[in-house]
């Protein structure tokens, strides 16, 4: 159990294994999104890379796909886990989520594979 609310990155597949096809990446970020609502029910505030990076993207001109994306994307989520408390790691292949857990690790922090192994929040206020 905690006082302080925890900033806890989800970390999972977004372009794995889509072949860069739209629909794929959205369907995985939903798959992300899904996270969130446990995560913050639980007392904490979720964050994903993609929330910060695909706007950085789309305001360059830029889309996950194009040549720029790496440059984007893997920096993201390593400058956002320097603020972060703890990874949230989702089921699936990603070199990027990977990537993420292993920087956490790095830094000390708590790689969380299941939502009930995140510590309430307490007191917990009602939802």
């Amino acid at each position: 159990m905690t006082d302080k609310p925890l900033l806890i990155l989800i970390a999972g597949p977004y372009r794995s294994g889509t072949g860069g096809e739209p629909q794929a990446m959205a369907a995985n970020l939903a798959r992300l999104e899904t996270a969130a609502w446990p995560v913050f029910a639980a007392g904490h505030l979720p964050v994903i890379g993609e929330w910060i990076a695909l706007p950085v993207l789309r305001s360059a001109g830029a889309g996950p796909t194009d040549l720029l994306a790496d440059r984007v994307l893997y920096p993201t989520a390593d400058w956002l886990l320097a603020h972060c408390d703890a990874v949230l790691r989702l089921p699936g292949e990603s070199a990027g989520a990977d990537q993420d857990v292993a920087t956490a690790r790095r830094r000390g922090l708590p790689v969380y594979h299941d939502v009930a192994e995140i510590p309430r929040r307490t007191p917990q206020e009602t939802m």
